[in-house]
């Protein structure tokens, strides 16, 4: 579900974990296979727990914490500005489609009609 060219950019991107070592426990699943389970969710829209275990992306709950803690360190804010800022120098953003609202940029001043 992510390429490898894709891959190579998110990777550095994402918080690593420490292991571990006196009771290591079981492997956790690779990042990489926890994302393409967060971005199934995500896109299909089904319920955390429903997520299957044979697609091979962890648990539900697995993937619902990474993202979480993903989330908490900030993971997402990067990832965006990064691949926007690929995309930008690629000249791949149809800039002209654009919207900004309140929701992802603050006023600066207040409107003087009001």
């Amino acid at each position: 579900m992510v390429s490898d060219e894709l891959w190579d950019h998110l990777e550095p991107l994402l918080p690593q974990r420490a292991r571990r070592f006196r009771y290591p426990g079981r492997r956790p699943p690779p990042d990489r296979d926890v994302l393409c389970g967060i971005l199934h969710v995500l896109h299909t829209g089904i319920q955390w727990e429903y997520l299957p275990k044979q697609l091979g992306f962890g648990s539900g709950m697995t993937c619902w914490r990474r993202l979480r803690d993903w989330n908490q360190a900030g993971a997402w804010p990067r990832l965006h500005k990064v691949l926007l800022a690929e995309l930008n120098a690629a000249a791949k953003l149809d800039w002209s489609r654009c919207v900004v609202d309140s929701s992802h940029v603050g006023a600066l001043r207040p409107c003087p009609m009001w």
